[in-house]
């Protein structure tokens, strides 16, 4: 990627930068070869970043560009939000208070110079303000009334640093601009930088500990920078070029949120916002199965208007889904006309449309991981002991929860099973997906199109093994080329 540093006067840029360009922002926003740029990295460190200055309308039009600016046009008005001010002071409270806990006085100043400062006791402090903001140059005022609170933040330009900070700020200059991420020094010249969302609250993760590691350590080997980042880390999610969300998705939760910024920031994702949206409303979903003309079990749309009738479709037992149910968890089974009747009126309370099916018992789930369109391993997977579903979260032994599983290699798996699951994938797009198929007196159903499929050790990359975590890093690959 090309870099370039935009100043007011190039000719007073004092700094060693080996062979990234020094640029004018007189230049960058009115020489047309600047706007035919691609690929191309905006360090905008103009003198004043205020509203249609040059240094706004340079973070401006580099985004207009494409080309990826620091700060952004979002940064630079966050600096002007006290409102924002005051939730990052809250959102790293411990921080700041640790930081500062020795200074005697009832003011400070820190000052931020590309996410360091002069004192290594303001390391960590300095690179929470930095990974919020993104701004090279930033000064922090801080008042102690009680605790210390944040006062004030503001962009400075060159000229506003001390002579005696001038030495320093040129190393932290060296070591900025020789990385590919811009919130911690690095060295190693990686290919891209992966952030992988964990959270280690999730109930069912959808990758266990062991295949987290082995994410991370084939990424090495690939020579992509990676790091496991939780719910907490979404300010930091900009100096990533490619998130992996391995948290369970719910359209409520963090993974959503981190998704939707990272598409809106041009970041590489698996998976999209619109697949988090589709897979994790059933609803939607039956809709989308039946218009393709793709078999399922007997499926109603319940409503309030149509649960008397319901039954006359699909029969007893039968399976209740609310709309966002995820590993099993909102999926209820009913066995008469009253058990129905009270399920139904519950599950009517929190969504006004749930989903009714017929219950197809099988030994076994067959579980097709497809990746772009792609499958690149096959599972079967086993109910779970004396229960019904894979899942059986009632069980009292935990090793009771989740039935067995067989991986097997694609070409053993029925191509009309294989076929299935790629024709279901394709409804939603691009993506990570796991497509369970049940097979009743030798027809083929789907019965999920899960958005976010679990890779575990031991079990998905059984037959497979290191190639199902190169695929997914390959598919992260090709978002970004």
């Amino acid at each position: 990627m090309n870099k370039y540093i935009v100043v007011n006067q190039p000719e007073n840029w004092n700094f060693s930068t080996g062979t990234i360009n020094v640029i004018s922002s007189q230049d960058y926003l009115t020489n047309p070869k600047y706007a035919l740029l691609k690929n191309a990295r905006i360090f905008n460190l103009c003198r004043d970043y205020a509203y249609q200055s040059k240094g706004y309308y340079v973070s401006l039009l580099a985004e207009a560009r494409g080309h990826l600016p620091i700060p952004t046009t979002k940064n630079i008005v966050d600096l002007k939000t006290l409102k924002l001010v005051r939730i990052v002071s809250d959102e790293f409270d411990d921080e700041i208070q640790k930081s500062l806990k020795n200074i005697k006085s009832r003011e400070f100043t820190l000052s931020i110079y590309f996410g360091q400062n002069v004192a290594q006791k303001y390391k960590a402090l300095s690179a929470q303000f930095y990974r919020h903001f993104q701004v090279p140059f930033l000064r922090v005022k801080f008042n102690y009334n009680n605790k210390w609170n944040v006062q004030s933040i503001k962009a400075i330009s060159e000229s506003e640093i001390p002579s005696e900070h001038i030495p320093s700020v040129h190393e932290f200059a060296n070591q900025y601009f020789a990385k590919k991420r811009y919130d911690t020094a690095k060295v190693t010249n990686y290919d891209f930088d992966l952030a992988i969302l964990v959270n280690p609250k999730d109930p069912a993760p959808p990758s266990n500990a062991k295949a987290l590691k082995k994410f991370v350590d084939i990424a090495e080997k690939m020579n992509i920078y990676t790091e496991i980042i939780e719910p907490k880390d979404l300010s930091r999610l900009s100096s990533f070029d490619a998130l992996f969300l391995r948290q369970s998705t719910e359209v409520n939760n963090e993974a959503y949120t981190f998704a939707r910024k990272a598409q809106q920031e041009g970041i590489a994702i698996i998976d999209y916002p619109d697949a988090i949206l589709k897979c994790c409303n059933k609803v939607y979903m039956a809709e989308a199965l039946d218009n393709a003309n793709i078999s399922t079990p007997k499926t109603v749309i319940v409503h309030s208007n149509n649960r008397n009738s319901a039954l006359e479709k699909i029969g007893l037992p039968c399976v209740l889904k609310a709309p966002d149910s995820t590993f099993s968890f909102g999926v209820k089974k009913a066995k008469s006309k009253e058990e129905f009747d009270s399920l139904v009126t519950d599950m009517l309370k929190e969504s006004d449309l749930i989903i009714a099916q017929e219950f197809c018992p099988s030994d076994y789930d067959w579980r097709i991981g497809i990746i772009d369109n792609k499958p690149f391993y096959a599972c079967k997977y086993y109910m779970a002991k004396g229960h019904w579903q894979i899942y059986n979260w009632k069980a009292k032994d935990k090793l009771d929860q989740d039935g067995d599983a067989d991986c097997l290699a694609i070409e053993d798996v029925p191509k009309n099973v294989i076929d299935m699951a790629v024709k279901a994938s394709k409804l939603m797009g691009l993506g990570l997906y796991g497509i369970d198929i049940k097979a009743i007196d030798g027809k083929l159903m789907v019965i999920e199109i899960n958005d976010n499929p679990n890779i575990d050790f031991g079990v998905e990359d059984e037959y497979y093994g290191d190639k199902v975590y190169s695929d997914i890093l390959l598919a992260l690959k090709k978002r970004i080329d």
